[in-house]
């Protein structure tokens, strides 16, 4: 039985592209909402994680990578989406790699300065590190840069450190009610859950830039006899694309349907019957319009 939640709040997860945000917010959940693949703005949307535990409940949002140079609208789109989420939340967790700082980092950090937000900073995939003389001065330089802040070197991916950093968080949230209910994990419609595993299998199937060009559209949701039937569109921007999505004699896209059917099998506890088409849309991601319709949006 739960004791009544007394501290509640909501905390983003930000960084640059690729440093392991959706990782963290999966490990500290116990299951996968965020996709994670090994490339760099994976995560397209801010996502929301709950964790309801003894008197807190835990809103964490996992945003969308900063990156300095927004050429696309796509990407104009996912630094506001994580912009406007370090304005509203109650602690923020900036994530870095150990041994790296690069200009994107500076540029997050830039932005986290001189706010009044609660900060701590979770000195990633430690585990990486070859050589670990470098950790010290790493995190001198991370005090120079940032001040007095609470810096924690961990591994998402092994999950060593995490109870650290959720003792950390949970000692910052502030005091008041629950705002979900306890058995909320996230806040996305099962719909969004499963165009997001399909677009993983893509991501992590297609190589280079084509991820980046593909987005998907669940068409069709509907449970029948205990079989989940669901219908999706993977949209590209130009025809040479769709060969590629689809591969040799369908194979590449047999594979990505697979690998996808057996991930929401295993995410809805059900049977899957799982339909995919490639389309092609020209320029959507640099089309403000198209992007609303496919769910980007404010």
């Amino acid at each position: 039985m739960n004791h009544k939640v007394s501290r509640c709040g909501y905390i983003a997860i930000v960084g640059r592209p690729n440093v392991g945000k959706s990782t963290l917010l999966n490990r500290i959940l116990g299951q996968k909402i965020s996709i994670t693949a090994n490339k760099p703005q994976t995560t397209r949307h801010q996502i929301l994680g709950i964790k309801t535990e003894g008197n807190c409940q835990y809103i964490y949002v996992d945003t969308p990578g900063l990156h300095r140079n927004a050429k696309k609208a796509m990407n104009r789109y996912m630094n506001k989406a994580a912009i406007s989420v370090i304005r509203d939340v109650d602690i923020i967790v900036f994530m870095v790699e150990a041994g790296k700082w690069t200009e994107e980092d500076e540029y997050v950090a830039g932005m986290l300065r001189d706010r009044d937000t609660p900060l701590i900073v979770v000195v990633n995939k430690i585990d990486m590190l070859k050589n670990k003389q470098r950790l010290l001065p790493y995190l001198d330089m991370l005090r120079q840069q940032l001040g007095d802040v609470e810096i924690i070197p961990a591994s998402a991916f092994d999950g060593v450190q995490v109870d650290v950093i959720e003792k950390a968080i949970a000692d910052r949230l502030p005091e008041q009610e629950a705002m979900f209910p306890e058995e909320y994990v996230t806040d996305r419609s099962e719909r969004f859950v499963a165009a997001e595993i399909i677009r993983e299998k893509l991501v992590r199937n297609l190589q280079q830039e084509l991820p980046y060009a593909t987005t998907v559209e669940v068409e069709g949701y509907k449970l029948r006899d205990g079989v989940l039937h669901i219908d999706a569109i993977i949209w590209v921007e130009r025809k040479s694309q769709k060969g590629i999505v689809i591969g040799k004699g369908g194979a590449t896209l047999r594979l990505i349907g697979k690998q996808a059917r057996k991930e929401l099998e295993h995410a809805c506890d059900c049977r899957v019957y799982l339909q995919l088409w490639v389309k092609v849309k020209e320029g959507w991601s640099d089309n403000e319009r198209i992007l609303k319709s496919f769910g980007y949006s404010e």
